[in-house]
């Protein structure tokens, strides 16, 4: 079997960008432990990935639509009716952000939350993608525009680890400690927002105004709070989503179905509210989770995690005009690589077939391609006539269906 993901174990450019250390010692001392504030000395250190023009083009010239934006006042989301419209003759559009609208919220003390910006915005496409690989981690990118002595959101937490990158303006981070250590998704903060208000109130563990080039490290449950000081604020957040033990737990029930003494009904009339009559129901199920329990597999774990973390990560776009073309004129002279964030999986049985495991799809080639596969889709450019295959005729048939089926792009 073999497995091509991104990312690796060396080097991690996009990573260290945002936090001015190794990666080994990040890991050690911060991931999903705690904040890690790194200062810069370049005041355009993230102008390169989102700035304010950016911001108005996006709100005026991109026909934004919802959900890709909200807008936040007081601690309160507004309704998406308040700053969209109609999308004009023939667009058939309903809720087109409206510039002047949310240019009248925002000028009155709005925030505006921009948000999926690493589907829609083509150097944070690049960057999260990157980064994702480096993490191994599916995220996600929102902007925070925010008036001068504004501020958009109460303090609360996430379910997931931020990345917080001030792009534009300062901000001040007000950082405590978590309510709820290792929040999960089915934990949010609002259940908890008399606990957290009280928090809020007390000595904050980070008390930083963030400048241009900054970046902060929060873990998933630490509470913050941002607000502008005197001038407008634009910051990042990048979103990192977790990948828990408990989503190891949520996978082994599901598998534990296929238990037929886990499966079996309870007593004829048992009394759900007694105690007593519970007990040696709960003894035999317990026990006979713990005999099934000790014979799951790893290989078949990881397939389920597999299935549940790889569509959250999207590999990089594909031109699919550019695409088509190049592969009906494809040429052994030509090179192509491996589309970047590309997930898979190589499975080799020893029959006249291999299997190739993709998000959402697997697809079947001849055995003889095992090794053309490796060498196309392993990362590194690869010229189509020095596929591992014997004939020109073989391997022009090989990369153009790797090309039609996006699996490699154009070098």
């Amino acid at each position: 079997m073999t497995l091509g993901e991104p990312g690796g174990a060396g080097h991690r450019p996009a990573l260290a960008r945002l936090t001015g250390v190794e990666p080994a010692k990040f890991a050690a001392a911060h991931w999903g432990r705690a904040p890690l504030l790194t200062r810069s000395a370049d005041p355009a250190g993230f102008t390169d990935l989102l700035s304010p023009a950016a911001v108005d083009e996006l709100l005026s010239r991109r026909g934004l639509r919802t959900p890709f934006l909200r807008v936040a006042q007081q601690g309160k989301v507004l309704p998406a009716a308040r700053f969209t419209g109609s999308g004009g003759a023939g667009a058939e559009i309903s809720d087109q952000v409206v510039d002047e609208d949310v240019m009248r919220l925002y000028a009155g003390g709005a925030t505006l939350v921009l948000q999926g910006l690493h589907r829609i915005w083509p150097a944070l496409i690049d960057y999260t993608r990157v980064l994702g690989a480096e993490l191994r981690r599916p995220l996600q990118v929102n902007a925070y525009l925010t008036p001068p002595a504004s501020q958009g959101f109460s303090t609360h937490y996430d379910t997931h680890d931020v990345f917080v990158l001030q792009v534009d303006g300062t901000k001040r981070w007000r950082i405590h400690e978590p309510v709820l250590a290792d929040p999960i998704e089915n934990q949010p903060w609002g259940g908890r927002a008399d606990e957290v208000a009280a928090t809020a109130e007390g000595e904050p563990a980070l008390d930083v105004v963030l400048e241009p080039g900054d970046a902060l490290y929060l873990p998933r449950g630490w509470l913050h709070s941002a607000q502008a000081q005197g001038t407008r604020a634009l910051h990042l957040t990048i979103g990192v989503r977790a990948l828990t033990r408990y989503a190891l737990v949520e996978e082994l029930l599901a598998m534990a179905a296929q238990d037929a003494r886990l499966r079996a009904t309870l007593p004829f009339g048992v009394d759900v509210s007694d105690p007593d009559a519970i007990e040696p129901e709960l003894t035999e199920t317990v026990e006979a989770l713990r005999d099934w329990l000790a014979g799951t597999s790893p290989a078949a774990v990881a397939d389920r995690l597999t299935a549940r973390d790889w569509p959250s990560a999207r590999p990089e776009p594909v031109a699919p005009l550019a695409q088509l073309d190049f592969a009906a004129a494809l040429s052994p002279q030509d090179t192509v690589k491996t589309r970047g964030g590309l997930r898979w999986r190589l499975i080799e049985d020893g029959t006249d077939h291999v299997v190739l495991r993709l998000t959402g799809r697997t697809l079947r080639f001849p055995a003889y391609c095992a090794a053309a596969l490796r060498q196309a889709l392993g990362g590194e450019p690869a010229r189509v006539g020095d596929l591992l295959l014997d004939t020109d005729e073989d391997r022009l048939v090989l990369a153009r269906r790797l090309l039609r089926e996006a699996l490699v792009v154009p070098a």
